[in-house]
């Protein structure tokens, strides 16, 4: 089977396998399977007279380790049976032209996971709103006032820009600090950009919980974020700010119907970033599996898990013929 990886740039300029890294486990564990795998990123891709492009290098496994030639390829994205689009946000204009190339793929021939234009439709923060029962108290605005009288409201509260990863640009406030309106002017761009406001959980300082979504199903393993360097949120990943965690019955029971849902609307690869049961956002770009760390707690092989998946949804999603091609 024909494979290409759509990567992010540092992943591309450091490609060696690290168990860090989601993408990488996936590409070794494809290549141990000895099936063909290429990769690329956004800024290679393209469209010509309605066909889509990528200029691509091959991977190789050599040692436990993964390369990749030198040399690119201009292919037809038709050419690979199945395509993951795991390139990192911030999702900017860059990133949402790169999902149009791929409303001109057939996906009768190539399997796109996730699918480029559900990614493209679905905001990690903004969208999470559509399971608001299971969220903490928020508002999705620019506005000084509104931001104001939320943290009125509710004294201490989170900012994030709606379309960041890693943490990038998160601030806390809490009611009385004298560069409060600083923050609201410096993270909305003086009222111009919209942003996601939620109130606090104090169960924060104890980290958030990663929940792993694969194909409608929640897994019953995940892991414990830990802040660091006396942050308020998760921002290094390291061992030590990862433990192992407990997802409780009444959790998989919440999430479940998420997880279907967001597999119907073409995001099976998905994780929720959960605070005392409450969703602080949904992933759905690139979501990081901790793969590494989920294996040794748990005593699994987790990309296993997850290839198998994929495939599946190749099989059954691809003519037979193509397969063979």
């Amino acid at each position: 089977m024909n494979i290409l990886f759509i990567i992010d740039r540092i992943e591309l300029k450091h490609f060696e396998f690290n168990d860090l890294v989601t993408n990488f486990s996936l590409i070794k564990e494809f290549l141990d399977r000895n099936e063909t795998v290429c990769i690329t990123t956004i800024d290679d891709l393209s469209l010509k007279s309605g066909t889509a492009y990528a200029d691509c290098r091959r991977t190789f496994e050599k040692d436990g380790n993964i390369f990749c030639e030198e040399d690119k390829q201009s292919r037809q994205i038709e050419d690979f049976q199945l395509v993951m689009f795991r390139h990192d946000p911030p999702v900017d204009m860059d990133y949402i032209n790169s999902t149009y190339i791929f409303d001109f793929v057939d996906t009768r021939k190539t399997v796109v996971l996730n699918n480029p234009s559900a990614v493209r439709d679905f905001n990690e923060k903004l969208h999470a709103v559509r399971f608001k029962d299971l969220m903490p108290a928020n508002i999705v605005t620019s506005s000084q006032n509104d931001i104001l009288g939320f943290l009125d409201e509710h004294n201490e509260i989170i900012l994030k820009p709606l379309n960041g990863c890693f943490g990038k640009g998160v601030m806390y406030i809490k009611r009385g600090d004298k560069n409060t309106r600083a923050i609201i002017n410096s993270i909305t761009n003086s009222q111009t950009t919209l942003i996601m406001v939620q109130k606090y959980i104090p169960q924060g300082e104890f980290g958030d919980k990663r929940v792993l979504f694969l194909g409608g199903e929640v897994l019953d393993y995940c892991v414990q974020k830990l802040p660091d360097n006396n942050d308020f949120k998760f921002n290094q990943h390291c061992d030590k700010n990862i433990m192992k965690a407990v997802l409780s019955d009444t959790e998989k029971a919440a999430f479940t119907p998420i997880a279907k849902e967001l597999n119907r609307m073409g995001l099976p690869l998905a994780g929720l970033d959960v605070i005392d049961g409450q969703i602080i956002e949904i992933n759905v770009t690139s979501p990081c599996y901790f793969i590494r760390e989920i294996n040794n707690h748990f005593g699994v092989r987790l990309e296993k898990q997850i290839a198998d998946f994929i495939i599946s949804k190749v099989i059954s999603g691809v003519p037979a013929a193509s397969l063979t091609e």
